[in-house]
């Protein structure tokens, strides 16, 4: 692996964050492919730092999916698979539905008003074209209904779920054919909470969710070919 790259540079962030960063956008955009092998020493070379936030970076990685490390072999660009894409997004779905039942009892002007917010914040990221901005508005859009639900736990759970969803989301969004749907879902999203129609809004939800998996479903089997 000799593939040209430097440090994402971010004085407010620790240096293991900004490794982290770094190899997770070169991973997500393609630059570094299942199965290459991050190693500490080469990395640590070509983004002008020591091993050990390399190292700590690796861990974070793995965290999310996007790296694992095999006995005797060192860690190596994680492989998407149909059943981590399953497993991740069946919690989701439960999740999801008991976020809509809290979150339609507690709906109110003030939520209303910050679930439209959000919507233009994704609009706006749309336009902008940038996949890992239009991910995180994406997110903002969501966590707003997980906090309306007002379980802390709740909200701790989807938190530390996100990072195994990363992945998946990322390549959905980056698909500019989704932005349409997802725009539309997450109006009707909005519009089923305001009305306190659980069911309604749990169907559109299931749905979201379901475009979500057939689409990356079909990125993973076009890598298997």
């Amino acid at each position: 692996m000799d593939k040209g790259f430097s440090l994402d540079t971010q004085s407010y962030l620790p240096l293991r964050d900004e490794v982290f960063c770094t190899l997770r956008d070169l991973i997500l955009k393609g630059e570094l492919k299942p199965g290459d092998r991050l190693m500490e020493i080469h990395l640590a070379d070509k983004l002008g730092v020591s091993r050990t936030p390399v190292r700590e970076a690796i861990k974070m990685l793995e965290r999310e999916g996007l790296a694992l490390t095999i006995p005797r072999r060192g860690a190596q660009v994680a492989r998407m698979t149909e059943k981590d894409l399953s497993d991740v997004l069946e919690v989701r779905k439960v999740l999801d539905e008991l976020a809509v039942e809290k979150a339609c009892k507690n709906i109110n002007d003030e939520i209303t008003a910050r679930l439209r917010g959000a919507m233009d914040e994704f609009k706006k990221a749309v336009s902008e074209e940038d996949t890992k901005t239009i991910v995180e508005a994406d997110e903002a859009f969501h966590r707003i209904i997980y906090e309306a639900a007002d379980n802390p736990r709740l909200l701790s759970i989807v938190d530390n779920l996100k990072e195994q969803m990363y992945r998946f989301r990322f390549e959905y969004v980056r698909e500019e054919k989704n932005y349409d749907k997802l725009i539309d879902e997450h109006q009707s999203i909005v519009d089923g909470l305001k009305r306190g129609d659980v069911h309604f809004v749990k169907k559109i939800m299931h749905t979201h969710l379901q475009n979500q998996i057939d689409a990356v479903r079909s990125i993973i089997r076009s890598y298997d070919k």
